[in-house]
């Protein structure tokens, strides 16, 4: 197990640090759950007592921090960060593992150096599987697949042919990348299937997490720009342009031939329908149905999706209904003896 010091880890943070503690530091922890072996942090005044009360041997904290008297805290600006980049220390880069013998590769394939695949995983006729790769277990790499270096494929996904991966993507296990599009014409009396023979593109640095699905395109490219990273269960249909530093999170569906711009977030669960384009910046809340262009650095949500501020708006209104009905229904009633009264005084 790695261990670092108290004032090795200081001077991670601080580099003209001076300590001399030579504590030993075994990894990191909440602040709840730490041991006096640990690093634990806290991005907010309103966690003084857990902070006071953690067994933690330091605690990160922001620089405006109450006061804590004795209790030994880091004080940084930015704690999570600081905190990240201290667990990094701590989680282990897997090791070269080889091939092993329950693996398949085709004769015609070509291995960077230390490649590692495990076992039953299948590496397919003239794939390319760049430097220091590592393939899971079950793992399918298809025909004429070309992989950067570092890139990890976990357990069973699949790799299918047309893909072509940057350096370092991460696919999480069971996700599927290259599979045809869901591409259809009617034909007479039946649904015949549109050939799919275009590729995929995932620049460097991408994350795609389990059981995603990123289709094929029909023609052309389906492209994920670099930097970008994709919950679980996410579909991008056939022929989108995904930007760089997108995130996609949990469940959301994308259809074909959308067009994402750089640095754009779509919440959980978000349903975006066919040839449309969400501008560079922009987020799109959770649960919501994007059903046209949506313009850079704005803020959408709702079924359907529109300028949040509006949707907040209509949301107010919509929660007055049941007191603005019930005034209608008073009025209706006020007009109602109003019209009697009338009645009675042409009669009179």
């Amino acid at each position: 197990m790695q261990t670092y010091t108290l004032d090795q880890l200081a001077r991670l943070l601080d580099p003209a640090h001076h300590g001399d503690s030579d504590m030993l530091i075994r990894g990191v922890s909440p602040l709840d759950e730490a041991s006096g072996a640990s690093v634990a942090f806290a991005e907010d005044a309103k966690l003084l007592d857990k902070v006071m009360t953690s067994a933690a041997a330091v605690v990160l904290v922001p620089k405006d921090f109450p006061d804590t008297g004795d209790r030994l805290v880091w004080r940084v600006d930015e704690p999570r960060i600081a905190f990240l980049r201290i667990t990094e220390l701590f989680v282990g880069k897997p090791a070269f593992r080889g091939i092993h013998a329950d693996a398949s590769i085709d004769s015609t394939a070509t291995l960077g150096d230390k490649v590692s695949v495990d076992a039953c995983a299948v590496i397919a006729k003239d794939a390319v599987i760049g430097e220091g790769c590592q393939i899971g277990a079950g793992a399918f790499i298809g025909e004429g697949v070309v992989l950067g270096k570092g890139c990890i494929i976990d357990a069973n996904a699949s790799i299918m042919p047309g893909a072509i991966l940057g350096d370092r993507v991460v696919v999480h296990p069971a996700a599927t990348i290259s599979a045809d599009g869901f591409g259809f014409v009617w034909l007479e009396d039946h649904h015949h299937k549109v050939p799919q023979i275009g590729t995929v593109e995932i620049g460097d640095d991408v994350e795609i997490g389990a059981c995603t699905c990123i289709d094929r395109a029909t023609l052309g490219v389906t492209r994920i720009g670099k930097g970008t990273k994709i919950d679980n269960q996410v579909h991008v249909g056939h022929n989108c342009d995904i930007g760089e530093h997108v995130l996609l999170v949990a469940q959301v569906g994308i259809s074909g031939s959308v067009t994402i711009g750089d640095n754009s977030v779509l919440g959980g669960k978000v349903g975006v329908v066919g040839h449309l384009r969400i501008g560079s910046g922009t987020t799109v809340g959770g649960r919501s149905t994007v059903t046209k262009d949506i313009p850079d650095n704005t803020h959408y949500w709702g079924t359907p999706a529109r300028e949040f501020k509006k949707a907040m708006r209509e949301q107010a209104a919509a929660a007055r209904l049941p007191d603005l009905v019930r005034q209608v229904k008073e009025l209706q009633k006020e007009i109602e003896q109003l019209n009697r009264l009338v009645t009675l005084s042409e009669h009179e």
